[in-house]
């Protein structure tokens, strides 16, 4: 689990240096660096993030000020050459205080501190399973529910799939990989045929030629994935 991290400092130096250390961090991803808190404000509005560090010392808004005008908070680790601010953050349930000019290693384990409170609050949340019935996809600014029972194929077209729906006209298209969709399909109604190709077995009518036909499209069945579909075909077959 990596933690999406944004670093705010009106400094470019110490900006810089932090957004470093985020970035040779394994478990950190830099999503954000600004060195206006005003900016940090608009990211977060559209945008994500499990962990801040921030400056405390800035103009327009202090880090303090920055971190009391957030609703759901992500953690916060304040950064600053000020000492005399650690208890005024430590208020706003700060995850830690580095105090400039930091190390790697004092920086890392502040990170750790946050990495392990985030877990802690993961580990107490109820599990949700996944269901054989249906998955979310977002397509065109939209998010849609796709029943397993109505998808005929998949195509996958390099970032992008097209999920091909029984009763549409046009495929439902994702941006999304087709190795990341196999793995949320259940293996016992859908399989892969083709580098760009899953199929629905249940919507199989037609095969010919080592190609499965739906309509007027002939999906093969290239020779990586043979086998497997013909030992489904064996177990099936009068």
């Amino acid at each position: 689990m990596k933690l999406r991290t944004i670093a705010i400092d009106d400094e470019p130096l110490a900006l810089r240096l932090v957004s470093d250390y985020v970035s040779k961090t394994p478990f950190l991803e830099l999503v954000g660096s600004f060195d206006n808190p005003l900016d940090a404000i608009d990211f977060l509005s559209s945008q994500s993030a499990d962990l801040i560090f921030v400056d405390i010392q800035m103009p327009d808004l202090t880090g303090i000020e920055f971190a009391r005008s957030l609703e759901d908070a992500p953690k916060i680790i304040f950064t600053t050459a000020y000492e005399k601010y650690a208890l005024e953050g430590f208020k706003l349930n700060a995850i830690d205080y580095l105090l400039k000019p930091f190390s790697y290693e004092e920086f890392l384990k502040a990170a750790g501190k946050a990495r392990k409170q985030v877990e802690l609050e993961a580990s107490a949340l109820p599990s949700i399973e996944a269901n054989n019935q249906f998955l979310f996809l977002k397509s065109e600014y939209k998010i849609r529910r796709i029943n397993f029972n109505d998808i005929l194929y998949i195509e996958g077209l390099k970032d992008y799939i097209k999920v091909y729906v029984s009763g549409e006209d046009k495929p439902v298209l994702s941006l999304n990989s087709i190795k990341s969709l196999e793995q949320k399909l259940p293996e016992e109604k859908f399989m892969r045929v083709h580098r760009s190709f899953i199929v629905n077995l249940d919507k199989i009518e037609t095969i010919e030629r080592s190609r499965i036909i739906f309509g007027k499209v002939y999906i093969p069945v290239s020779d990586q994935y043979k086998d497997k579909f013909q030992e489904y075909l064996d177990k099936n077959f009068l």
